[in-house]
């Protein structure tokens, strides 16, 4: 059976020692985030993760979903009152507005809950996860009576929210879309069409779902500039506010899928049903974009997630499973084989995952930072550089950390050998359950070409000349420092080929756009090598001043040393080969015909 124990020690480390959560303390929300309190929503959302949620993951995935003759969905056994206790610990709504009954708390905190529920059970994570999406749309563009509505029960967990989206002939392209929206004459809409893969679009946890909706209303222009977004509730509440009569949208069927099987992934029928315009008419992926670009950082936060908890399995695994000698000698001679940690190519896997959750961790936080001084600061040019900090990092977290927590899975099932590919280790269900996170929320192509793109050139490079700017002062203010002598070198030279594969993509895709389409995803993953090699030297900065002011921490902050200098001098040398990548340009990749393949 697997096991997973929260990473809270590492997450007050990160928010303390190495991002200083001291120094947000003047922004709301902050202000009642003290040490104190931060650690103990910390301690109180490992425990949840830890004793209800992990323990339901194996089973939940055996179980699955059942849809019955009538279109209702069963969860698995034990996910109802699971969800009743998270619903209650008030975790849905950690960081919702106050005025709803939100505890107003920072955006962050809600990422480190959410990495936590996620590693002990991804496909559990999914359905408030996605009701927290639905909140930020309808907090930031839906009309004060819809709010008035709405956010209470969904942010207080009775109601669920879902994103309706992709459509069986569109799913990235939402210009295609065809459902329809026509005007009842009392500003309502009728909703018809059919939605596919919609997470969570049909469960017995609550008791009402609140479905965004993206369709066309009649007479809108074609493709994307005639989008507009609804609510389109499961049942429609009536004038105390509870659920009503039963709105005509329904689950036709649930997908069998490869992996988060826990999770009710479904086909919804929309016949007529009532819907409630979000915002403006025809403006509906501007407020579908809020929940989209709050999901990709929380399906990065998936990446990371699973590639934990795999890490946590094999390496106790490898301190357990006895095979062959080392190859220095034994070093178990009292029994009949070595544990496989004494060899190279077992610690190889397993620093290479741990190198990268650590820094991935960091990272994550930070970006989520950003969205907290975004959304909170009282200074303009705050917010607008954490919002461009927000924007650029989005699409690489959400790329390399999906790309990355599945190849780590796959290496962890690997340190398992045979016994990774059987189920009652768990290990093949944590690479099941990864693939999907490199999928949805937009396939992670998509994503490198959003950051190469749209990203990069936006507002004439603003973000990016930022994001070089603050490592570039990190490395000369540190330049003396010969204790981070490997961990600035590896960061200085892969932020030089950063800088190269930027000036040659400028160079050679304006004209010839295919160029950018080729390198893209080198470019997303060279990024993301940087922004995770700028994480470490953080870390091993905070981790020496650790050490010497705590000495009792001193195994601890080595371990962090030691796995840092590994990223240094082991993976940040990919950053030459995606820089040579990219710069072969398309010419190759394009030459194929067709018919070819």
């Amino acid at each position: 059976m697997p096991v997973y124990k929260a990473p809270a020690d590492d997450v007050m480390f990160l928010l303390n020692d190495v991002l200083h959560w001291d120094r947000y303390g003047n922004l709301p929300g902050f202000s009642d985030a003290s040490p104190d309190v931060v650690a103990a929503i910390v301690g109180e959302g490992a425990k949840i993760s830890e004793e209800i949620l992990q323990p339901l993951n194996l089973s939940g995935d055996r179980e699955g979903c059942t849809r019955h003759p009538d279109g209702a969905v069963t969860t698995p056994k034990g996910f109802k009152d699971a969800y009743k206790a998270y619903a209650e610990g008030g975790w849905v709504g950690i960081a919702a507005d106050p005025e709803y009954g939100g505890q107003g708390l920072p955006y962050t905190l809600g990422c480190v809950v959410n990495e936590f529920s996620a590693s002990a059970n991804m496909a559990f994570t999914m359905y408030p996860g996605l009701s927290q999406g639905a909140i930020a749309a309808i907090s930031e563009h839906a009309s004060a009576d819809l709010k008035k509505i709405y956010l209470p029960k969904m942010i207080s967990g009775e109601w669920t929210g879902t994103m309706n989206l992709t459509e069986p002939h569109c799913g990235t392209d939402l210009g295609l879309l065809k459902t329809k929206a026509a005007p009842n004459g009392d500003g309502t809409y009728s909703i018809a069409g059919q939605k596919i893969f919609i997470s969570a679009g049909e469960q017995d946890l609550t008791e009402n779902i609140v479905h965004l909706v993206l369709a066309r209303i009649e007479g809108a222009p074609a493709g994307t500039r005639g989008i507009s977004l609804f609510i389109v509730p499961k049942f429609l509440p009536d004038a105390a506010g509870q659920p009503g009569a039963r709105n005509a949208v329904s689950c036709g069927s649930i997908e069998h899928k490869m992996g988060i099987h826990a999770n009710a992934t479904c086909v919804m029928n929309y016949d007529g049903a009532r819907g409630f315009l979000i915002g403006e008419a025809n403006k509906g992926l501007n407020a579908m974009f809020v929940m989209m670009n709050e999901a990709r950082l929380g399906v990065a936060n998936q990446g990371l997630a699973i590639s934990e908890v795999a890490y946590q399995n094999a390496a106790a695994y490898a301190k357990d499973r006895l095979q062959g000698r080392s190859l220095s000698g034994a070093k178990a001679p009292d029994k009949p084989a070595d544990p496989i940690i004494v060899h190279p190519d077992v610690r190889r896997m397993l620093l290479e995952i741990r190198a990268f959750n650590e820094a991935a961790r960091a990272l994550t936080l930070w970006t989520s930072l950003q969205a907290d001084v975004a959304r909170r600061s009282l200074d303009p040019k705050e917010r607008l550089t954490a919002d461009d900090f927000l924007g650029l990092l989005t699409p690489v977290l959400k790329g390399v950390l999906t790309d990355k927590g599945f190849e780590n899975a796959v290496k962890a099932q690997q340190v398992f050998g045979g016994h990774g590919y059987v189920g009652e280790w768990g290990m093949e269900q944590f690479v099941r359950d990864a693939r999907i996170a490199m999928i949805y929320e937009g396939a992670n192509g998509i994503q490198a070409l959003d950051l190469v793109g749209r990203k990069l050139p936006k507002d004439a490079g603003r973000a990016l000349t930022a994001f070089l700017g603050e490592i570039q002062a990190f490395l000369k203010e540190n330049e003396a420092n010969a204790d981070l002598k490997v961990y600035l070198g590896a960061l200085k030279q892969g932020t030089c080929h950063l800088q190269q594969a930027t000036m040659w993509l400028m160079q050679n895709a304006m004209g010839k756009p295919e160029n950018a389409g080729a390198g893209s995803t080198d470019y997303m993953h060279l990024f993301g090598l940087v922004a995770l090699g700028y994480m470490w030297a953080r870390i091993a900065k905070a981790a020496l001043a650790r050490k010497a002011a705590e000495p009792a921490k001193a195994d601890a902050m080595d371990a962090k040393l030691i796995a840092g200098k590994f990223f240094a001098e082991r993976m940040m040398s990919e950053s030459a080969a995606h820089l040579a990548r990219i710069s072969t340009g398309c010419d190759t990749i394009m030459s194929m015909k067709a018919e070819m393949f």
